[in-house]
């Protein structure tokens, strides 16, 4: 099973986790989920890229090479199968790049799973038992994942991430026009037990891990009432039994403000972060990406509210919509600033396969091929209405401006000013933390251009607000990754176009 590398963007924080000695943020949950499927008397091992080098033995001894990747990992998905190729090992090639762009790969992957794989194993292991295997693999409806088993843990080394992540639930109510959800997950939400998430949580548990985990769900609130009755309950109480010993993160859609008690389940259960996609402050260019759930709401009531229950509100943006004027660069900024989104996830808009939006602008004849996935290469794969200069200059100078140090430490004091501490008991801190602080203190504090910032967060955290003292830390760190990908993007002299040429 191989795991293909992601280039450094925004969500690597490979930046960030060389100061706690890590070699990525999270596992690979696809290929680990399928292992479990796989029989027992098969010799099966996992190459992650990102944490290890795929060694020319390791496909020659096999006799199938598994292969699962998204978008962002197209690159070094090809160079993978070439390897195969030309070593002559047949390629079983499955996940969301792969289900949505299988022509790409029509002359080099050998066997398709195209969907969700849960249903396809059996056929899939007979036939390869038997030596049949058969070319394309389709699930056209979407599984059961209340029968999904737990994760194979033992085939990685815990030590190598940051975070390990767990999903509860696929797909989403919502139908933004930019999105390819509904066409990889659907449009209605599908969830496991209480059971099987305590289950999932204690099988990590016992595999010795005790720091945060990653709900991965697209919209982990997309069924209320059953979160608030059976799964958030058995979390807090499962939780309190093993005295915290995990933080767990996710990803909500605003409406997550308008639920005082599912706050409070979740930040009992030892939620402290959801990412939200904000996308814009612009009404117009919110309609035009069917981002009505955005609209009903007050965009800055609703992260004041969410930030003052004890989460980090983590906003993804996008600037490059239709409706966009030349002033959306400085209304991001001043939006992102006063309202205390230290996370900012700005990207260009592009358009996924899959998505309402991609078959629109094809339509239109505004495509440019496929979009990269890397959230900050300043690539487009839509032709713009706006000059395509003024898009990209103006998207590198407010990434520019977001990562600054006096602007990123000033909106990271505006957090933690309206942040509520969530009483529950506070995690040990080991030696990882205390060699990430030591470290900080060196690369940031004494050689760091932000070194006079630094210090004034810490200071002002230490005697005012010493409940948030080690956040800042957290932030500080979080912050230099931003930096340098910022930095990345903005000295960037290669002559491209916006379709990547």
């Amino acid at each position: 099973m191989v795991y293909p590398s992601y280039p450094n963007t925004f969500w690597s924080f490979k930046y960030a986790l060389k100061f706690v000695s890590k070699k990525a943020s999270l596992p690979p949950l696809g290929l680990l989920t399928i292992a479990t499927y796989l029989p027992k008397t098969w010799d099966v091992k996992l190459v992650d890229m990102n944490c290890e080098k795929l060694k020319d033995e390791d496909i020659k001894n096999a006799d199938y090479v598994f292969i699962s990747a998204m978008t962002v990992q197209r690159e070094s998905s090809k160079e993978v199968i070439k390897k195969c190729n030309d070593f002559g090992i047949p390629v079983i090639a499955g996940g969301p790049l792969f289900t949505m762009e299988p022509d790409t790969f029509h002359d080099t992957v050998d066997y398709f799973v195209l969907g969700e794989a849960e249903d396809i194993m059996d056929d899939l292991i007979k036939d390869m038992e038997s030596k049949k295997v058969k070319r394309y693999y389709v699930k056209t409806a979407f599984c059961d994942i209340a029968k999904t088993p737990v994760p194979k843990w033992d085939l990685l080394n815990l030590k190598w991430y940051a975070s390990m992540s767990i999903q509860y639930s696929r797909g989403c109510p919502y139908n933004c026009e930019f999105c390819d959800i509904g066409a990889l997950g659907g449009r209605v939400p599908r969830q496991k037990s209480a059971k099987q998430i305590i289950d999932e949580v204690q099988s990590l548990y016992d595999a010795g891990w005790r720091k945060s985990i990653f709900f991965v769900d697209d919209n982990f609130i997309g069924n209320k009432s059953k979160l608030k009755k059976d799964v958030l309950p058995a979390l807090i109480e499962w939780q309190k039994s093993h005295r915290y010993p995990f933080t767990f993160y996710t990803e909500v859609s605003i409406d997550f403000a308008d639920d005082d008690e599912l706050m409070e389940l979740m930040s009992e259960s030892g939620f402290d972060r959801v990412f939200v996609g904000i996308e814009t402050p612009d009404p117009e260019s919110l309609k035009e990406a069917n981002k009505y759930q955005n609209i009903k709401h007050d965009l800055e009531k609703s992260i004041h509210k969410i930030q003052s229950f004890g989460f980090e509100v983590q906003g993804g943006f996008i600037v490059g919509f239709d409706s966009d004027m030349p002033t959306i660069f400085k209304r991001q900024f001043d939006f992102i600033q006063n309202n205390g989104v230290v996370t900012a996830m700005v990207g260009l808009l592009n358009a996924p396969r899959g998505s309402q939006l991609y078959e629109k602008l094809r339509n239109e004849n505004r495509l440019l091929g496929e979009m990269t996935g890397d959230n900050v290469d300043a690539m487009t794969n839509i032709i713009p209405k706006m000059d395509s200069k003024s898009l990209v200059g103006g998207y590198k100078s407010l990434v520019s401006l977001l990562y600054n140090p006096k602007n990123y430490y000033k909106r990271l004091k505006e957090f933690l000013l309206v942040y509520k501490v969530p009483n529950l008991p506070k995690s040990k801190i080991g030696a990882s933390e205390i060699g990430a602080f030591l470290k900080s203190i060196f690369l940031l504090g004494i050689f760091g251009k932000e070194r006079k910032e630094y210090w004034k967060i810490l200071t002002w955290s230490l005697f005012k607000k010493p409940k948030v003292f080690s956040k800042a830390v957290s932030f500080a760190i979080y912050g230099y990754h931003f930096r340098k990908i910022a930095e990345k993007l903005s000295k960037s002299e290669r002559k491209r176009s916006l379709s990547g040429a």
